[in-house]
């Protein structure tokens, strides 16, 4: 079965719409487990729009499945992960305001810079995970930082899934390949639901864990958080 983290990002942007502490992220982040999710992540960005630095503190001794923490590992970013220690540092390329992280690392751009930041991660034993494109060249170079896994970036097929979804996974399907033989731990998300996830699922082999929030949180408010949660893992079974 390939695990679910649940990206709680929504609901402190929900919480910080109105002030206050509702609905309460560290409570929902343990109903979450409690509801069977086998991982957190929160992508605490530099305005603090959704999670903020406070958050990510109160969310350490609690969280008790894997602990994922995203971001644009700049100086802020890198003093949490030393400071907390949390099970997974997934970096992402996202310059600061972006809406919402919308393309894998130019990592031939950035090599230099990310296999340093690698190193530090594993000196600090945390599992470092790159947010990558599903081409094979991102992913052989993903290799060569020395990267302990890789996050594909799952907008693409997201957008071609009800066009054509056989060709839409296809380059999923080859990157995962790539990656299990050059023996990286595989992750997907970003535009995952539960109309697409299953056959996303089904279809690309070696997966490790996905990460969803904005599909979840939506389909909460119809379902509830306990439902929602075992309809994503029944896709993932």
């Amino acid at each position: 079965m390939v695990n679910l983290s649940v990206n709680i990002n929504k609901i402190a942007t929900l919480r910080n719409a109105r002030g206050g502490a509702l609905p309460n992220l560290v409570q929902f982040a343990k109903d979450c487990e409690g509801f069977g999710a086998q991982g957190i992540t929160i992508h605490p960005r530099p305005d603090e729009r959704h999670i903020t630095t406070k958050d990510v503190y109160d969310l350490a001794p609690v969280v008790t499945t894997e602990y994922n923490i995203e971001g644009y590992p700049d100086k802020r970013y890198m003093r949490l992960i030393k400071e907390l220690r949390p099970a997974q540092a997934t970096l992402v390329p996202d310059p600061p305001g972006v809406l919402t992280s919308d393309n894998g690392w130019d990592i031939e751009k950035h090599k230099v810079f990310l296999s340093e930041v690698i190193s530090e991660l594993k000196d600090l034993g945390v599992r470092s995970s790159i947010f990558v494109n599903p081409d094979l060249k991102s992913i052989s170079l993903a290799k060569e930082v020395r990267t302990d896994a890789i996050e594909l970036y799952t907008g693409p097929f997201a957008d071609a899934f009800n066009t054509n979804k056989a060709l839409a996974v296809k380059p999923y399907i080859d990157a995962a390949d790539l990656a299990n033989k050059l023996g990286l731990r595989i992750n997907a998300g970003h535009d995952l639901n539960l109309k697409n996830l299953g056959f996303f699922k089904t279809s690309v082999k070696y997966l490790s864990e996905v990460s969803i929030g904005h599909a979840i949180v939506t389909d909460a408010l119809y379902l509830g958080i306990e439902k929602t949660i075992s309809a994503y893992k029944n896709c993932l079974i």
